[in-house]
């Protein structure tokens, strides 16, 4: 196990004061990183319907497709005889669900009948709990009376422990070691996808100390005109001597992320990016320089906006969020975001990815640091230059 028994049952701990404290009685899990939070549980099965269901008090119970049961038990501290598996006669039929064969198990297990004590909080925003999901459940458990528990494990997971905290700064290793790929990769001639490739490698590979993991979105390189947009990803054309592009990453360790971006130019950066870089740079520095506990995140996104202003700069989107555990699609934890009109406080062990993203007509820029708030101000997980990459 990655970690302790005792923080595992603190986690639970945590997750049940918070569902108490919203009045559920009950919480159905589907999120695979807040399974992974509370069991241990890490696979590639949540393209299938899973959900774990976490009581105020008494046992958990696990239910998963029949051929991952197993896998439930190897990789989680879950004993086996709370972990069920649906037969594959539920897999992908138009006809039913299987959460219909997990409502009556439920009520085989007796968490059902009587039910008149209180709420059940399902992950309405996961993405991995669809309609046909929620149909099965409301129509199969009449007796209970679903509420939406707005990502509260999520949230219990914003603030992290000592332990995880290690586990980032391994992730950090890693993160740099794909970074260095990608800048060696990056070259006149070279096709964009033999770039992903390298970077893909070292990501998986990870360092002598630290082995790499898959992370939760791909490699990002929009190239050329292209990174005036985030979010796009590689193709098999060839870069170009002038071209910019942008690289997001991540370094992944026992499914904790500590995302990167950077912007490489090959050749002589033109006097727009340049620019661009230079007054980005600057108020991505004094945003790090305002992080501490009891700073708001909106305080955060204002110093942010008022040093792009300086330089006649503005930008809508939010400059960052929350980090940690992280699978497909998304690297996010969903919760704190910093922008003018989240007033989230900041607390020691929280841990965020803040980013410098502009993306203009035609070109675009992004520089970024993955950083955990301290007592007193902040840790910068990588050691990576924080500026414009050039390479002649």
């Amino acid at each position: 196990m990655t970690f302790t028994d005792e923080e595992y049952s603190t986690r639970l701990a945590a997750v049940r004061a918070r569902m108490a404290s919203q009045n559920l009685h009950a919480l159905i899990v589907t999120d695979p990183s807040n399974l992974y939070y509370l069991l241990g549980y890490n696979a590639l099965s949540f393209y299938t319907p899973q959900m774990l269901y976490v009581p105020l008090e008494g046992e958990l119970y696990f239910f998963a497709r029949e051929m991952d049961a197993n896998g439930a038990f190897r990789t989680s501290w879950l004993p086996q005889d709370q972990t069920f598996g649906y037969p594959e006669t539920f897999v992908q039929r138009k006809d039913t669900h299987p959460f219909v064969w997990v409502a009556q198990k439920l009520r085989e297990l007796g968490l059902v009948n009587n039910f008149s004590h209180g709420q059940v909080g399902l992950e309405m925003d996961s993405y991995y709990f669809s309609p046909k999901a929620f149909e099965a459940l409301v129509k199969l458990l009449p007796e209970y009376r679903f509420t939406d528990s707005y990502e509260l494990i999520n949230w219990a997971r914003v603030i992290k422990s000592p332990a995880e905290i290690d586990l980032m700064r391994g992730a950090a290793q890693v993160c740099e070691s794909a970074m260095a790929a990608a800048y060696e990769a990056i070259v006149v001639g070279a096709r964009q996808c033999d770039a992903a490739a390298a970077i893909l490698n070292a990501q998986v590979r990870g360092t002598a100390d630290f082995g790499g993991d898959h992370p939760a979105i791909v490699p990002m390189l929009p190239t050329g005109a292209g990174a005036d947009t985030p979010h796009l990803t590689w193709s098999d054309q060839v870069f170009i001597a002038g071209e910019t592009t942008v690289v997001e990453l991540a370094g992944v360790f026992r499914r904790y992320h500590v995302p990167m971006a950077r912007t490489v130019v090959l050749g002589r950066p033109s006097a727009r990016l340049d620019y661009l870089a230079q007054s980005t740079g600057e108020a991505l520095n004094e945003v790090l320089a305002t992080v501490r506990p009891g700073v708001t995140t909106n305080e955060l996104a204002q110093v942010w906006n008022v040093s792009l202003a300086k330089h006649g700069l503005h930008k809508p989107s939010r400059i960052g969020y929350s980090i940690g555990i992280a699978y497909a699609p998304d690297w996010g934890e969903r919760t704190v975001s910093i922008r003018t009109d989240d007033d989230t406080v900041l607390a020691e062990n929280m841990t965020f990815h803040i980013i410098g993203g502009m993306w203009m007509d035609d070109y675009g820029y992004e520089v970024s640091e993955a950083v955990r708030v301290t007592a007193d101000g902040l840790e910068t997980f990588t050691a990576y230059p924080r500026q414009l990459l050039t390479k002649e």
